[in-house]
């Protein structure tokens, strides 16, 4: 089959939904099957995200994308995000009576919500509720809708999402992120607390970086919250942005990971974490919930962050959080149900 996916995030951006379609992306070649992400870049005209400058969405793409799409001809439509692009695309298929399968990779209401509630407090509420009318209205449409776990599912029932959906679990790149040596960090006071993610509202990096903690805390990523809370806690070590080994290294060379976020659909970072021995600290919501279910991978909790890193701590059996992740989670695996997924659209198409 020839497949397109059409995203409003892709390179040259860094973040989980292009990792996920990269290596979707190769594993459904390997099953023979053709593979084309149109991002905005491919389109032209494009203009930074409002508080994210380094997201560019497409501006009016719906003349170029229906000429790529119809130069391409795709056997099946994939629109994972909910922006310019996305819409384009759906538009695209509704005027064409084309069937697509769509995914829920962020939490917008709750990233719009944070955002408008720090001009207007008392705006939360109403905000949320327009977003998740505004992605149910996105997605109404697809006749298969990819989400990772079902804790997600189960929010999106409980917003009045009707789509059939289906299980797209995430893998971790197993030459890259393993059981390895400390090289870095020596010179820090442990035990060492590692964030990795973006640095921004919705991600509650401030939960992480006020945790009281009796070591040193790092930090890898950007963001536009980094200046702020760079200047706000000094004592946190800042290092940027960090990919491949590089990445692994700074994983593998600390004690634990602490994943604040409540916004997550899923949270690659975990994984990859735990591929390389670290234990995990969360609190109990949707992604981390799903992932760290067992004692030996970490501990979360409803309200106390500094609570949970204490208790994950506590267990030191890092081979078998490298070898449960490594078993569960792989990108052959995700690739299999996404090829499922597109099949079953197909035949379901072919018969109607």
């Amino acid at each position: 089959m020839k497949i397109l996916i059409i995203s409003d995030a892709w390179h040259p951006q860094i973040n989980g939904v292009v990792r996920t379609y990269e290596h979707l992306g190769a594993e459904l070649k390997k099953r023979d099957h053709e593979i084309k992400v149109l991002g905005p870049s491919d389109l032209g005209f494009c203009l930074p995200m409002p508080g994210y400058s380094e997201i560019k969405l497409a501006l009016f793409p719906y003349r170029r994308l229906k000429r790529a799409i119809e130069r391409y001809n795709p056997d099946h439509i994939h629109l994972p995000t909910e922006g310019p692009m996305g819409w384009a695309g759906r538009k695209y298929c509704l005027r064409h009576a084309r069937s697509f399968s769509s995914a829920f990779h962020t939490r917008f209401p709750e990233y719009a919500a944070k955002r408008i509630a720090e001009i207007l407090p008392f705006a939360y509420d109403y905000a949320h509720a327009h977003a998740v009318k505004f992605v149910r209205r996105f997605h109404a449409p697809s006749s298969g809708m990819t989400v990772a776990t079902q804790s997600l599912e189960d929010t999106l029932r409980g917003w009045g999402f009707k789509n059939p959906m289906v299980r797209l679990t995430r893998g971790v790149c197993l030459d890259t992120f393993t059981l390895g040596k400390k090289t870095l960090f020596q010179d820090l006071k442990g035990p060492v607390a590692l964030y990795v993610g973006r640095i921004a509202i919705e991600k509650s990096v401030e939960d992480f970086l006020k945790m009281n903690w009796p070591g040193s805390k790092v930090i890898v990523g950007e963001g536009p919250s980094k200046a702020e809370l760079e200047q706000k806690y000094p004592e946190a070590v800042f290092v940027g942005k960090k990919t491949g080994q590089n990445l692994a290294d700074h994983y593998r060379s600390a004690d634990l990971f602490v994943f604040p976020s409540r916004t997550d659909t899923f949270g690659m970072v975990l994984i990859e974490a735990l591929a390389c021995g670290l234990p995990v600290a969360a609190y109990n919501v949707t992604g981390p919930k799903d992932i760290i279910t067992a004692d030996f991978l970490g501990a979360l909790h409803d309200t106390d962050l500094a609570a949970a890193a204490q208790k994950a701590l506590e267990n030191k059996d890092a081979q078998r959080r490298a070898d449960y992740v490594h078993r569960e989670y792989t990108w052959e695996h995700a690739g299999a149900q996404y090829e499922d997924m597109i099949l079953n659209i197909a035949n379901t198409t072919a018969k109607g």
